[in-house]
């Protein structure tokens, strides 16, 4: 009887446990990234009762032999910040409080002070750092990113596609940049066409450059390049001139586009500043001549004007991808990869040590995680704007409670049965 009497409280600690799990399940039901767990019983070695027909065995109860953490894919929810992130696959986050590194599913991050993404805890996220130029190295490290700015770049290629009017006749005097003589203001004068440029110093300054078209042939141009004189705020100056030549059919022969123009922008400004300027690729150069700028008989036109420079850009957003790239958008339009995103899994992810707070930790029994980048080796891949909700499935909870509160009931009633038999052994005496 004594036996029954320890089975029974073996059994109501064991479903005391499978309740205690249970409603840490049901706790957690809205806890992002949260994995549920469940308990498996084993019995306990049976005790030997030698009989007439042989040997029998009678079980002495129930222990709890596991409780084990299932890793499937919660269901995802949209959110509307970058930040938020889900892993669509087997990884774990890395995250790091500067003394060791732990392991979450739940992605909920934001930048803290100094631009670091972290989760509500502090813990930083880790990843593949890019160099100035954005290309990820194999360090990983804090990914740093509200302090990240873009540098000015200069203007060095301006390409233009203009039609000159093969009509216009040319000027008869020469092109001069004070046509009027007052003295006040420059008046160019002396030209067939001009269209205007923004190019970019060495600063990240907007510079304002007019290109001055003078027909000085049938098929022949002269383009003057103008800018603010830095000497003399106000007046301008004239940087240099290229030649343009064209075929009888309009199209460009040579645009002269290997001699750069040097500009002198002044106040403290890397000067010369060279500025290559293309009009397409001419016959002279290999090419057929109506892939740029031409000559025809219709009105001047500027169908095409871009150059490679900009000014200094502050960080105003970021876009993650699937790989875990993490990519800046600047104010001054440029975009620059700031690192990637690294996961890890492991060959045994349900023997990794429960740390709370989301994370988790390496164990002998887990062995070492295999780190990588998103969207590949298996690791899965990394959804923003998207957190990953916890796999509770209440309903199944619900059936593992009523089945755990009917086995402790059970339970119960064994040592209250057994109870009143040795009640009555003890009344035997009487």
């Amino acid at each position: 009887m004594l036996t029954a009497l320890f089975s029974a409280i073996s059994g109501l600690s064991a479903n005391g446990i499978a309740l205690s799990v249970i409603g840490d399940n049901v706790a957690n039901m809205n806890t992002v990234g949260f994995k549920s767990s469940r308990i498996a019983f084993g019995d306990v070695l049976s005790q030997t009762i030698t009989g007439i027909a042989g040997n029998s065995q009678v079980g002495r109860g129930v222990l709890v032999s596991g409780i084990t953490p299932l890793f499937t894919q919660g269901s995802f929810e949209t959110s509307a910040s970058a930040l938020d992130m889900a892993i669509d696959g087997e990884g774990f986050f890395i995250v790091s409080n500067g003394s060791g590194r732990f392991f979450t599913r739940a992605g909920q991050f934001t930048l803290d002070k100094d631009g670091k993404i972290v989760n509500p805890d502090g813990y930083i996220l880790q990843g593949y750092l890019a160099d100035d130029s954005g290309n990820i190295t194999g360090t990983i490290g804090d990914i740093v990113i509200s302090t990240q700015q873009a540098a000015a770049n200069p203007t060095s290629q301006v390409s233009f596609t203009v039609n000159l009017d093969a009509r216009e006749s040319v000027p008869s005097a020469a092109f001069t940049l004070d046509g009027n003589s007052d003295g006040v203001n420059d008046d160019p004068a002396n030209y067939n066409f001009s269209t205007q440029v923004t190019v970019y110093d060495s600063q990240g300054n907007a510079r304002e450059v007019t290109a001055y078209f003078v027909k000085t042939a049938v098929n022949a141009w002269t383009v003057h390049y103008v800018h603010e004189d830095p000497a003399a705020p106000g007046e301008l100056t004239e940087a240099g001139t290229q030649d343009l030549t064209f075929g009888l059919n309009g199209e460009l022969t040579d645009d002269n586009s290997g001699t750069a123009v040097s500009f002198n922008f002044g106040g403290g400004i890397v000067s010369p500043q060279d500025i290559y300027f293309n009009y397409g690729t001419g016959t002279a150069e290999g090419g057929t001549g109506f892939d740029g700028s031409s000559q025809y008989a219709a009105e001047f036109s500027v169908t095409n004007l871009t150059q490679d420079g900009y000014s200094a850009g502050a960080l105003k957003n970021i876009n993650i991808e699937q790989d875990g790239t993490i990519t800046g958008i600047f104010t001054n339009g440029q975009t620059r990869v700031i690192g990637q995103i690294a996961l890890a899994k492991f060959a045994a992810p349900t023997e990794l040590t429960k740390l709370g707070r989301n994370l988790y930790g390496e164990s002998y029994s887990s062995g070492q995680p295999i780190v990588g980048a998103a969207s590949s080796g298996g690791l899965g891949r990394v959804l923003s704007n998207t957190l990953e909700l916890s796999n509770v499935d209440l309903a199944e909870e619900f059936i593992r409670m009523i089945s755990a509160q009917r086995g402790f009931q059970a339970n119960s009633r064994i040592i209250t049965t057994t109870d009143d038999l040795l009640q009555e052994l003890v009344n035997l005496k009487r």
